[in-house]
């Protein structure tokens, strides 16, 4: 295929498509494309190549056509849905709707609608409209500029790599036709995210680049409405370039919006403060600043006691407070860390301190993002690869002088997949744009370099035998190395659409452009995604791609890392986003540990959204939502590392059990544990009265908690801490929920597909579940999941509603009348290292889950324990370590 005449073409049909008012029927995407083929038809090829501006036109096959309908239908027919609002009390007695409904007919209308348009010709209608309305609200809530006094705090959650930098732009620019005078974009703490954010906000915001039109500024500038920006994509902000701009003007009578994008470090903080204070010698009255802050969750939390903040997060409340008028915003896909603040934190020099006191908002992700749920619980993970070669090699916690003399296999073919990915997708007619591999193993520069090296010196031999043999009929008979490309084509790409013959001859053209860069503080070659001209990069690198920094085309990751953070660890996902053409040869290459990691974080997260949804409806406020975040026992390991203490000697944790479910996947794999635990089952049945059949299982209704506690005390359950925060099975915290709650229980016993298992005239088929071996002592169900979907609504007695509310687990618990007691005969299989094994010779094993009723709105009391100094300290042990870097 011609990539540059397929590319033409399509830019052609896509701007008249774009053009289409409303719904896009694929109707008129095939009237479209007829028409183009009929004016090709009629007018020839030689005319044809000057319409669209190229040398030449090769004619498309019916395979190239066909494709490019089915790339137009699914990118007009992405949807985005509007985002969730929260407000705080005081908020919501505000006028919220200033800027929606009045100031926006009256703004500047000026840099929102030329964004508006240039976002138009890179996103479907549907994504813009709703970021328009998305911004509206956030702006909604900031406050007006003219008012005479009002400081703000708010925070906007996004998704990983959904695009929040776009959000955050738009919010700018409305801002600015608002007449917000000075704006900072406070954009992570690595010059490379700076930089990049910098340039998208010249493309969005300002217009231009080194005077060079740009982005929406394109045949759409106005010389006096040129933004000062005392940044540029070079350079941060420092007081003598900010002098040399700011010569001659009266900034109490600009009429132009000043901006600054900074990276989050406390030397460029001090250095906008002095250089703020030094133009103004009194509090800034008569000008508004508004406040992004990008990755608000890294650095800028105070995690110090009030009366000695952290130096970011002080010189952040002393910029804000340099202005009469003023509003922040928090930025964040994983907003754990912020809803930590302390709500009531204040001082008389510093102000509050960063809460989102006045409101949260969610943004949702258009139905085209590659995100979590969709690689991790859904797809039957397909892009996910379970590696278990690199332990010898990489071990998790290396030092940085780790000696690195081989890759290892899944490495070595995660390198060929890039360059199988690189060739598809210019067979596909995406040979224009970028596409990157990253390894992401180390936390240290010297290990990053190393790895490169290693990496760059495969690289070397492929492209050797790729372009010595490629060509030739017999190539696979000259070359170990394209023995191994084949078969790797043919185990991860084997219903692609073309043949290795075609494969492999483009790629012995294109093989040439496919570069190795680190990513690091010593980096000597950059990695830069030209306009001009297509990257293919193997990236490595750690720290420094793990917050924001968007790596363009990723499509084949190799992932080691590890941390307890759950919002560490999504942020080094940095494969989330949108994969247009090429989501189904993308490929995470991760231990199993870390993919169960990440599906439990995932699942979690998504849960998080729920309740925050609910909140909403129910007109709760930030505080609430915070506390919430706090109480749930999926949280409790991240809120006890999140407040880690220097001095404590006694530490108390509070968890909200209501709504939840909790089950035991880790298992002890001692048989003498499992053996008292069948036995504990049977002793428990014995003391209950009679039960009642619900579809092949159990239920004993109405049991007094006294008998659960009981039961809860003498199960052996795997403890790899005493409270059960790692294993997120936290049995004191349900033990002592049934001494405090008032409350009866119901026990369900539940039906499988295995062999019996019959105690005293009851009989249920046992439940068949997958384990994984663990050297530490315990078996782990596989997914991390003990029982079906339906099975709490055993505990509903309307076989109706039970019928209604099976699939939902979340309306399962409302109408749950007791707590749930489920206990789980399992039959299981075990694998060992991703094989099947049977060395364990075990038919039958107890696991059991607690149903609590009711969700995140409800009333009832929390359940607290007091965590003494030792047991605190040994569950931190590990964090120093684990964050631990020098890249």
């Amino acid at each position: 295929m011609d990539t540059i005449s397929y590319q033409a073409v399509n830019e052609n049909i896509h701007n008249k498509l774009l053009k289409v008012n409303g719904s896009l029927p694929p109707t008129k995407i095939e009237e479209e494309i007829t028409k183009i083929r009929n004016v090709i038809t009629a007018i020839g090829a030689e005319n044809f190549a000057n319409i669209l501006s190229i040398d030449s036109y090769t004619d498309l096959s019916e395979e190239d056509w066909a494709r490019m309908a089915t790339d137009f239908e699914i990118y007009f027919n992405v949807k985005l849905s509007n985002g969730t609002l929260i407000q705080g009390e005081e908020q919501q007695d505000r006028d919220t709707v200033w800027w929606s409904t009045l100031n926006k007919q009256k703004s500047l209308k000026y840099y929102w609608p030329r964004y508006a348009d240039y976002l138009a010709t890179t996103l479907p209608p549907d994504v813009v409209k709703t970021i328009d309305e998305d911004t509206d609200i956030i702006l909604d809530n900031i406050e007006n500029p003219t008012v005479s006094s009002f400081s703000r705090y708010g925070m906007v959650v996004g998704h990983v790599q959904s695009g929040k930098t776009g959000n955050y732009a738009a919010i700018v620019c409305k801002a600015a036709d608002a007449g917000y005078k000075f704006i900072v974009v406070i954009a992570g703490d690595k010059n490379n995210l700076r930089n990049q954010t910098q340039e998208r906000l010249n493309e969005s915001f300002i217009g231009q680049s080194k005077g060079v039109q740009v982005g929406a500024g394109k045949g759409n500038s106005k010389k006096e409405m040129l933004p000062y920006s005392l940044t540029t994509v070079e350079k941060d902000f420092n007081k003598h370039d900010a002098d040399k701009v700011a010569q001659g003007l009266n900034f109490d009578n600009i009429s132009v919006p000043i901006l600054m994008v900074i990276k989050k470090n406390s030397g460029t903080l001090k250095n906008v403060i002095d250089w703020l204070q030094k133009q103004y010698v009194n509090k800034i009255v008569k000008h508004a600043m508004l406040v992004i802050d990008d990755e608000s969750d890294y650095a800028s939390i105070n995690t110090r006691e009030e009366s000695d903040p952290t130096i970011i997060n002080k010189r952040l409340r002393t910029l804000i407070g340099l202005f009469q008028k003023s509003a922040y915003i928090a930025f964040t896909a994983t907003p754990y860390a912020n809803i930590f603040i302390d709500h009531k934190a204040e001082s008389a020099d510093l102000g509050r301190d960063l809460f989102p006191k006045d409101f949260i908002y969610a943004l949702d992700a258009p139905t085209n993002y590659f995100g979590a749920r969709r690689i991790f619980l859904e797809t039957e993970r397909k892009s996910l690869v379970a590696i278990n070669d690199w332990t010898d090699i990489l071990p998790l916690n290396h030092k940085k002088d780790l000696e690195i003399d081989h890759l290892p296999g899944t490495l070595l073919e995660a390198l060929r997949l890039f360059l199988l990915v690189v060739v598809i997708r210019n067979l596909r007619g995406q040979g224009n744009k970028h596409n990157s591999m990253l390894i992401h193993a180390s936390r240290f520069t010297d290990v990053h370099k190393k790895l490169a090296k290693q990496a760059a010196s495969y690289l070397t031999n492929l492209t050797k035998d790729i372009t010595s043999y490629g060509k030739l009929p017999d190539a696979l008979d000259q070359s170990l190395h394209l023995q191994d490309l084949k078969s790797s084509l043919e185990k991860y790409y084997k219903e692609i659409e073309f043949n290795w013959k075609d494969i492999l001859l483009s790629l012995t053209d294109i093989i040439d452009s496919v570069i190795v860069r680190e990513v690091h503080q010593k980096t000597t070659l950059p990695l830069i995604y030209r306009n001009d001209a297509v990257t293919n990069a193997i990236v490595i690198g750690g720290t420094s791609l793990a917050r924001g920094f968007t790596v363009e085309g990723l499509s084949i990751s190799y992932f080691l890392r590890s941390t307890v953070f759950w919002d560490t660890l999504l942020q080094m996902g940095r494969w989330f986003g949108y994969r247009p053409g090429y989501e189904d040869l993308c490929r995470i290459f991760m231990p199993a540990d870390r993919i169960e990691d990440f599906a439990e974080i995932i699942s979690s997260t998504e849960d998080l959204y729920k309740d925050f949804k609910l909140m909403a409806e129910k007109g709760m406020t930030p505080n609430d939502f915070g506390l919430s975040v706090q109480e749930n026992p999926d949280n409790a390991l991240q809120v006890t590392a999140r407040n880690k203490q220097k001095n404590v000697t006694e530490y108390v944790h509070s968890l909200k059990l209501d709504g939840r479910l909790k089950e035991t996947s880790r298992l002890r794999s001692d048989p003498a544990d499992i053996k008292k635990n069948i036995d504990l089952v049977k002793l428990l049945m014995d003391s209950l009265a009679v039960s009642e059949p619900v579809e092949g299982s159990r239920i004993w209704k109405n049991v007094d908690r006294k008998i659960i506690g009981g039961f809860l005390k003498k199960f052996k359950t795997f403890e790899n801490d005493r409270l059960g925060l790692t294993s997120r099975m936290p049995l004191p915290y349900i033990e002592k929920f049934t001494e405090e709650r008032d409350i009866n229980w119901d026990v369900s016993l539940h039906n499988g597909t295995g062999a019996p298992f019959i105690h005293k005239g009851i009989e249920i088929k046992r439940e068949k579940r997958q384990f994984t071996y663990k050297k530490e002592g315990f078996f782990e169900i596989q997914n991390r999941q003990v029982s079906s979907g339906s099975a709490e609504s055993i505990g509903i007695a309307d076989p109706e509603l039970r019928k209604k509310y099976a699939a939902d687990r979340g309306e399962t618990r409302k109408n749950l009348p007791r707590p749930l007691l489920m206990l789980h005969i399992i039959e299981p299989t075990f694998n060992k290292n991703g094989e099947p094994t049977k060395e364990y010779g075990i038919d039958e094993i107890v696991a059991i889950g607690a149903s609590f009723p009711g969700d995140v709105t409800s009333k009832e009391d929390i359940v607290t324990l007091k965590i003494n100094t030792v047991y605190y300290q040994n569950l931190l042990r590990d964090l120093e370590l684990d964050q631990a870097s020098d890249d």
